[in-house]
């Protein structure tokens, strides 16, 4: 799945254009590199994403096309 969707899907992120305009401005590295929106997601990475002073950081559990907003949490887990 790409980087973008996971993002929102899982909703670390509220929208994908917003997912999207994050790794253009370089604020979001999988596993310590810098991600591009089209990045493939699989399970083991560590995300991190820079929010203005807010630094998230979260390992990818489950990668899921679709996900409610109960299981949504799942689909990570906060380092």
């Amino acid at each position: 799945m790409r980087l973008d969707k996971y993002l929102k899907v899982s909703r670390l992120v509220k929208r994908r254009t917003v997912a999207n305009e994050l790794c253009d401005a370089k604020h979001v590295s999988v596993n310590g590199k810098i991600a591009r929106a089209s990045y493939e997601i699989k399970v083991g990475d560590v995300i991190e994403i820079q929010m203005g002073p807010n630094l998230t950081k979260a390992k990818v559990v489950s990668v899921n096309e679709y996900a409610t907003k109960e299981n949504a949490s799942d689909m990570y887990t906060i380092l």
